[in-house]
């Protein structure tokens, strides 16, 4: 079953379009959403909730129609910033005591165990805590209302490595039972490297691909090699050229391998993939 499907949402800005942006995520799996700084990643998750509104295109989350059951969808979602949203001078207790009423399917334990995990003493006010903090607190009001459905926007940006790593197995560990999913976009690409099951990529505003991580990544192999192999036959094939005085380095097709049989060819991570890209 999908916990995600979306079709054709487009949402159009003076100096922006999002174009026809069109996937899907199944119940069980995280999604790494990826592109570049202004591609469209929080604009497509504003559109999908409704916080702007497309001009076309269809979202089903959990299996609700966001133009006719969107009070069902936002009760079966939990949305991460790494922005802060609260108010500032009130106590953690006074905000999730605010928070939980609103959903009927509150696991109040599993709040209790996500503080004491997160060390948030809930006594505190908002605005003493960290940035990292503040991005803390608000994954544990997300996950503490059974959201079947996770989207995470940029929520480990002001985190330290450390941090990061102990919410990537928080976040395996919440897709492990089949029945939630994570929609995680990020530019810190090697969070996904450790924990996606899938990658969706957008430039400029169009979905340019969207499949299983280990069959996104294959499709790509890095290259080096001597300036004087730079034909102009190879050069059309190489994605992301970079000459230097030292030789050139880029990327390719797995299909191409067999025209650079003279390079030296290595698997790229998902940085790498990125990077080549949009260069």
């Amino acid at each position: 079953m999908l916990s995600l499907e979306i079709k054709n949402l487009s949402k159009t800005y003076p100096s922006f379009k999002l174009d026809d942006v069109s996937f899907s995520l199944e119940k069980g799996y995280i999604m790494g959403f990826i592109g570049r700084n202004g591609a469209g990643k929080t604009t497509t998750l504003k559109s999908m909730l409704n916080f702007v509104h497309p001009e076309s295109g269809e979202v089903v989350i959990n299996g609700f129609d966001m133009k006719t059951s969107e009070m069902d969808v936002k009760h079966s979602i939990g949305f991460v910033t790494g922005l802060d949203g609260f108010y500032a001078s009130k106590k953690i207790k006074t905000v999730t005591d605010v928070t939980k009423k609103f959903f009927s399917n509150w696991k109040e334990a599993y709040y209790r165990e996500l503080l004491e995990k997160f060390n948030l003493d809930e006594n505190k006010s908002i605005k003493s805590l960290s940035a990292g903090m503040k991005v803390k607190y608000q994954i544990a009001l997300a996950m503490s209302h059974d959201a079947r459905l996770l989207i995470l926007d940029e929520p480990t940006s002001g985190l330290d490595p450390v941090s990061r790593d102990e919410l990537i197995i928080l976040f395996q560990d919440y897709v492990s039972d089949g029945e939630h999913s994570i929609l995680f976009s990020t530019h810190i690409t090697s969070d996904l490297d450790k924990c996606a099951d899938y990658i969706t990529y957008i430039k400029k505003g169009k979905i340019i691909d969207s499949c299983d991580i280990v069959s996104f990544k294959e499709k790509y192999l890095l290259v080096s090699g001597k300036k004087d192999d730079l034909t102009d036959e190879v050069k059309a094939k190489i994605i992301g050229l970079h000459v230097h005085s030292l030789g050139f380095e880029g990327m390719i097709l797995e299909s191409d391998r067999d025209a650079f049989t003279f390079a030296e060819i290595s698997k790229p991570t998902l940085e790498d993939i990125m990077v080549h890209i949009e260069r």
